[in-house]
């Protein structure tokens, strides 16, 4: 039986897997001090405020936190004066400060795990975090040479962070959030992800990739299939969270064995209240049949091994593992 490293890189490189890969059990995320500057907004607790002076929320019932951009909270009140109101957290951190969490990388089983640095927002986030989704969007074409500063002063962020983390967790796999669309569409034209968008991060992927990382896995839980060719293009190993309106079979005909694809569950269809084994069997095997075992691996959208209904996580990997059984006799 293969490790659940060695089947990973199997199935992402056309091999010989013996089961399918199961949602995030191949990654051992390991945390960091930079990270621990701003700590994630509580499931239906009050509001925080991050190193990056954003404030969020997680309502209970939503998968996730979100700023919180009432006009008072929004920290970018005038994209052209945006170096007024953006200043970067720290990135140095003594070696006490990180010895737990390079302990914690060292105890990893390397045999049969990846040891995996996680990095959220992304930079495209991090703009509308800042400045607000849809004032974001419109600067984007109304101040195009701000939008350039402002992803250029991230990128410089990122690329510190990396530094930081590739020296001190020495990662094998990064895994990235960063999300590009809604359910149904991206949220800018792929010639704009393009021209804003695709430099930065060939810039910060290879870094890690130049300093000893061997997989991106990107977490995008949207609409993206426009924007594979630059995901591979910028070094992106997997995307994970694709979600079911993107057509997954095709994406992993035209694609598979440059990038692989790591969703096909789309966590709306499990993850809510009244939800059953049953019901998440019924969206494992579908996603299982349509898209096959090479260059994909079947996992909820969500962008953590978590769920927001207790249980449904776990029901998911039940059902994956269920399956395996079922497809590799």
């Amino acid at each position: 039986m293969l490790t659940t490293k060695q089947n990973l890189l199997e199935t992402i490189h056309g091999g010989h897997p013996d089961r399918f890969v199961n949602q995030y059990e191949a990654f051992k995320m390991v945390f960091d001090p930079i990270m621990g500057q701003s700590p994630m907004a509580a499931y239906g607790e009050a509001p925080v405020v991050n190193a990056w002076g954003v404030t969020n929320v997680w309502p209970e019932g939503t998968p996730g936190p979100f700023p919180v951009h009432t006009p008072d909270k929004i920290v970018i009140k005038d994209i052209t004066h945006w170096k007024d109101y953006v200043h970067a957290p720290r990135t140095k951190f003594s070696e006490e400060d990180w010895a737990p969490f390079v302990k914690a990388a060292e105890e990893i089983d390397k045999n049969e795990y990846f040891v995996t640095s996680f990095v959220a927002p992304g930079v495209f986030e991090q703009c509308h975090h800042l400045g607000e989704i849809q004032r974001t969007l419109m600067n984007f074409y109304e101040e195009p040479e701000c939008m350039h500063e402002l992803i250029q002063y991230i990128t410089e962020y990122e690329l510190a962070l990396a530094e930081e983390l590739c020296s001190h967790i020495h990662p094998e796999v990064l895994f990235h959030h960063d999300d590009w669309g809604s359910q149904t569409s991206t949220f800018i034209s792929p010639a704009m992800f393009e021209e804003f968008l695709l430099p930065a991060y060939k810039q910060i992927y290879g870094y890690y990739k130049d300093h000893g990382v061997q997989l991106i896995v990107h977490h995008s839980d949207s609409y993206a299939a426009t924007l594979v060719p630059y995901m591979i293009e910028m070094g992106i190993d997997i995307w994970q969270g694709v979600m079911t309106t993107n057509n997954i079979p095709e994406l992993i005909q035209k694609y598979g064995g440059q990038i692989s694809f790591m969703g096909g569950i789309d966590s709306a269809s499990i993850d809510f209240e009244g939800w059953t084994p049953e019901i998440i069997e019924a969206q494992v095997k579908k996603a299982c049949d349509a898209c096959g075992h090479l260059y994909f691996i079947p996992s909820a959208s969500q962008g953590l091994a978590m769920s927001t209904f207790p249980g449904v996580y776990e029901a998911t990997t039940e059902a994956i593992d269920k399956y395996s059984k079922v497809v590799f006799k």
